[in-house]
């Protein structure tokens, strides 16, 4: 686990829904993000999504902090969308938007006509040099399928070296892989169990997850039923390649896609954290194995359905979810908020709108410009006076060294038991 990989910065790209997330992704070091604007993306159920007028500030923020930003334009789209898509491609490249991530063919035909560059996205499921070459006349980066392993996404690597395949900056071009996150048990994310039973398509950005949840078996007779136990046989465990990091590194990866565009603003911050060190401890020699664990440990504390390797490493069968939703060992319970902060004494006023507080416990601190700040508090002060603790109702006083704006969220961390 100590060899040095000899390879440039690796690009870790990380997903935005919502404006605490931006800046949780930004704080944890992520090189890019990428977001969807209103319903032409595949988070459009699921995410709140941005707007056209978000992309001005979107922009504004993330040049600041030298990340580039991706606009996902990726479900099919219909005739009576053309003129939208447009509009929104038009005011990414107005905006400064780095690339549209897409897989509809007139969506990347557009883009590309007008000077923007574009990412195949994983739904058009890449998966051979063939693919590669036929893409390059319109992208620089592309998404591989979820499916492939590290065997054959190597190959394709290595041939794009050796044939010198370019794309439309002349550059060679990249490959991208999900290192983290949700997996689908359909090819690449192209199901259609949503469309069938409640004509809300997958692939148009409203899956309704029908594969997340747990079923009956009934015979033909209706006579018997059975309980499927134990496992959510189509609900994957959520990908994490933590522990293997150097091994898709070394097969030439360019870009890690962290899924989650739906997931919360600390999920985002931990996730990117986590990957940000061990790719930069894979490059600078070094990742082992107690590194893996913590990081490991800390992916476990959010939002997750359990872990597994993925097709990476050469599985035939996916891995299931033994329960529905989350299994992450800590959530978060909402307190109050924030209603001053006093600069000079580093001091934060919090009204307390639910629950309670005590010295020594985990908060996070969340707001669309704060982003995602945690801490231990090291002491309560309510009317001046120290105390231990303080309920809702009550208006106290905390010690915080970030900078905080009124309205900042307050989150406790209650492990989960």
């Amino acid at each position: 686990m100590h060899k040095v990989i000899r390879l440039q910065k690796v690009e870790i790209t990380a997903p935005v829904g919502t404006w605490e997330a931006l800046i949780a992704a930004i704080q944890a070091g992520a090189d890019s993000v990428y977001f969807g604007v209103g319903i032409l993306n595949m988070r459009a159920r699921s995410s709140l999504n941005f707007t056209l007028r978000d992309l001005v500030k979107i922009s504004r923020i993330c040049r600041k902090n030298n990340v580039r930003t991706y606009l996902t334009l990726n479900i099919v789209i219909y005739d009576q969308e053309i003129q939208q898509m447009k509009k929104v491609v038009n005011s990414a490249r107005k905006n400064g938007i780095d690339a549209i991530i897409a897989t509809d063919p007139a969506v990347i035909c557009y883009a590309h006509s007008i000077g923007i560059p574009v990412h195949i996205s994983t739904q058009a499921n890449i998966s051979n040099l063939g693919a590669v070459k036929y893409w390059s006349q319109y992208a620089d980066v592309m998404v591989m399928a979820r499916e492939l392993s590290l065997e054959q996404i190597a190959a394709i690597t290595r041939a794009i070296k050796r044939k010198h395949i370019t794309g439309p900056s002349g550059n060679l071009v990249q490959i991208e892989v999900f290192a983290h996150g949700a997996l689908c048990m359909a090819i690449s994310g192209k199901c259609y169990l949503s469309l069938d039973h409640y004509n809300a398509s997958a692939n148009r950005g409203t899956c309704y997850q029908l594969c997340r949840r747990p079923y009956t078996v009934t015979d033909a007779d209706g006579e018997n039923e059975l309980t499927v136990d134990n496992e959510y046989i189509m609900s994957p465990k959520d990908l994490c390649t933590i522990g293997f990091l150097d091994k898709i590194l070394e097969a030439g990866i360019s870009v890690l896609k962290i899924e989650g565009r739906g997931r919360s603003p600390e999920y985002v911050k931990t996730v990117v954290s986590c990957y940000r060190e061990a790719t930069d401890a894979v490059i600078c020699g070094t990742y082992n194995r107690e590194l893996v664990a913590d990081w490991t440990e800390r992916l476990k504390t959010v939002y997750n359905r359990g872990f597994w390797n993925g097709y990476y490493l050469g599985s035939k069968m996916g891995e299931w979810a033994g329960q529905h939703g989350s299994v992450a060992t800590e959530t978060k319970e909402y307190v109050g908020k924030v209603t001053n902060y006093f600069t000079k004494l580093k001091v934060a006023e919090i009204k307390m709108e639910s629950g309670e507080l005590n010295c020594n416990d985990r908060i996070y601190i969340q707001g669309p410009t704060t982003g995602v700040f945690e801490m231990t508090i090291p002491e309560i002060r309510v009317d001046l006076k120290s105390v231990v603790k303080t309920r809702k109702g009550e208006f106290c006083s905390l010690p915080v060294e970030q900078f905080l704006r009124r309205a900042d969220k307050i989150y406790k961390i209650i492990p989960v038991k």
